[in-house]
């Protein structure tokens, strides 16, 4: 195979394998926080505010339109979307009720769980 019959072919491969879109587009930081004043007296520093949304407003949702003919799906601000959208991905947090309760049934029930695959990976061993 020739070279420029070599670079021909790769150049094919890399705009067939080339994504057209981004899946996922990171949204720019926000600003951390303002500058001081020199006249502002607070000695407490000020919280920098933190997006919620992994994308900015407006930004072209790819893979969630899979319909023919229906107008790009976009992200809408943080505040258009409910409260509890946010708290999905934290932890649940089981509060201790003795023994014999949720908790306790839960923390059997995992280590069951992981006794059982242990026990499974042994056997095919």
């Amino acid at each position: 195979m020739s070279f420029v019959r070599a670079v021909r072919h790769q150049l094919r491969l890399n705009t067939f394998w080339a994504p057209r879109r981004c899946l996922a587009t990171q949204s720019t930081p926000v600003e951390a926080a303002a500058k001081p004043d020199s006249i502002s007296t607070s000695t407490k520093p000020a919280e920098p505010v933190l997006a919620k949304s992994s994308c900015g407003e407006n930004t072209v949702l790819v893979g969630l339109n899979y319909l023919k003919g229906q107008p790009e799906v976009m992200a809408m601000p943080d505040d258009a979307y409910p409260s509890w959208l946010w708290t999905l991905l934290e932890p649940k947090q089981i509060p201790d009720d003795g023994p014999g309760g949720k908790a306790e049934k839960m923390r059997l029930r995992k280590a069951n769980r992981q006794r059982i695959r242990e026990s499974n990976f042994m056997k095919t061993q």
